[in-house]
């Protein structure tokens, strides 16, 4: 697929490339003409328009499903663009044009059959024998693909590290010579550990070895962070969560920025050559869902907001992780005041802020919406952690988030199962932390559900 045009992802103003000619600012350069810069559409503009172009044959406005395996040639490798539908298909080419536009700054999307698949593509792209840097709080199925997988099968060695609190020394001590690839996950699943990439980028882009930075964007989806503009090299999302938003979909996406180009067409390559690719019909659901997808963040940040705050006056809650709220200590307020930092442009203005002044605004006391995903430490352990998870009315008791329905789940025996008890010690993944999805129910219902759940697993009033 060929990348997205920049002019029509930009979100921060700048230069504006058409047809390889650069224009700054509406003003003459290279001695050609100047044009006025185009208008940017809106993160929700773009999620329904780009991609969904009206069907130039039957002027239909949502693309039909092009459900056939293989396409007519007039001639020996004279086509229309589409030869074998692994190789591409026009729902998976026009939903990867829809992922490219919404991250910002992204030119190139790639979709997967599913977020493993992806992050087994991405790690084969490495080659054998290479060394990557980990955020330790890592998804469970990535840290065993990573362990079980990628260490056998191809050398892969891997440096699980606190990114969060680490020092800029520590960090750079942890990269050696064959290090190719710095994975991020921020917010990590599922102790919500809030990662500075902007300093991570910097760090790793100035060592020799140049790793390349990999941000799994999962959590806070498209439309409240965008990590290519804090420096990252490539975005990664499960797209079966807020992407999709419906619980119907298993995939992933990788998103690159142009001046990846020639990484972007490697894995490419990679994704056809092992076909873990979406079906025709996936990807149409899967950009059906996108098409909503600033409507459904704006209410999984509210609800999430209220239920977080309704928990953290409970008598039953030690601890309620929430990055968009200050707190009751200084880590959870530096982690609010990186939140803060590091929304994205779209984001920016839906909190209410100034996207002139905000950089050096503070976050209002008051907390603000960041995403639906919320980990809760309750006063006791298994029992009481397995008591509030059953008592849930609306929150259902189940492994995946982001859907529309709100979930909950108990990440020691469930999503993170596979990870060490010791590692899970360390990490802080007890027996008391459940973590909640919150859905886009009304928000004095969820917020009555979980109130009356802690309560009757706590035996507090």
């Amino acid at each position: 697929m060929a990348p997205v045009s920049l002019a029509s992802t930009s979100l921060n103003g700048g230069d504006v490339t058409t047809n390889g000619v650069v224009y700054t600012n509406g003003h003459t350069v290279n001695g050609h003409h100047a044009v006025k810069k185009p208008r940017q559409d809106g993160f929700g503009t773009r999620a329904i328009h780009v991609g969904s172009e009206a069907n130039p044959e039957t002027g239909a406005v949502i693309p039909p499903i092009s459900l056939s395996t293989t396409y007519k040639q007039s001639g020996i490798g004279i086509h229309k663009g589409f030869e074998y539908s692994r190789s591409g298909n026009p729902n998976r080419n026009a939903f990867e044009s829809t992922l490219a536009s919404l991250e910002a700054g992204g030119a190139y999307g790639l979709a997967f059959a599913s977020g493993s698949a992806t992050t087994a593509t991405v790690l084969q792209a490495l080659g054998p024998n290479a060394h990557i840097v980990s955020v330790n709080d890592v998804y469970g199925g990535t840290f065993r693909y990573i362990r079980r997988v990628a260490a056998e099968n191809q050398g892969l060695e891997a440096t699980f590290f606190d990114l969060e609190s680490a020092t800029d020394e520590e960090i750079v001590s942890a990269f050696r010579d064959n290090t190719k690839l710095v994975w991020i996950e921020s917010p990590t699943n599922p102790t919500l550990r809030l990662i500075d990439i902007s300093r991570i980028a910097r760090l790793a882009h100035s060592h020799p070895s140049k790793p390349l930075v990999l941000v799994d964007n999962t959590f806070l989806s498209p439309f409240y962070s965008s990590p290519l503009l804090l420096g990252a090299d490539i975005v990664m999302h499960s797209l079966t969560k807020y992407v999709n938003g419906h619980s119907d979909v298993v995939m992933g996406a990788l998103i690159l920025p142009a001046e990846h180009g020639a990484f972007a067409e490697k894995l490419r390559f990679l994704q056809n050559a092992i076909g873990a690719v979406p079906s025709a019909y996936d990807s149409w659901l899967a950009q059906r869902g996108a098409k909503t997808l600033h409507l459904r963040m704006k209410a999984h940040g509210k609800n999430a907001l209220a239920v977080a705050k309704a928990l953290e006056k409970e008598e039953g809650v030690l601890e309620v992780v929430y990055p968009g709220l200050p707190g009751k200590t200084e880590a959870a307020r530096k982690k609010n005041a990186l939140a803060w930092k590091v929304l994205s442009p779209h984001a920016i203005k839906f909190v209410g802020s100034s996207p002139e002044t905000h950089a050096t605004s503070a976050p209002p006391p008051e907390g603000f919406p960041f995403s639906g995903m919320i980990s809760v430490r309750l006063r006791g352990g298994k029992e009481e952690a397995e008591k509030f998870l059953t008592s849930l009315r609306l929150f259902t008791l189940a492994e995946s988030l982001g859907g529309v329905e709100s979930l909950a789940e108990h990440p020691a025996q469930m999503t993170h199962g596979s990870i060490p008890p010791a590692d899970r010690e360390l990490l802080g993944i007890g027996d008391n932390l459940v973590r909640l999805s919150v859905g886009v129910e009304e928000e004095e219902d969820l917020v009555e559900d979980v109130v009356q759940a802690v309560r009757a697993a706590t035996g507090t009033a």
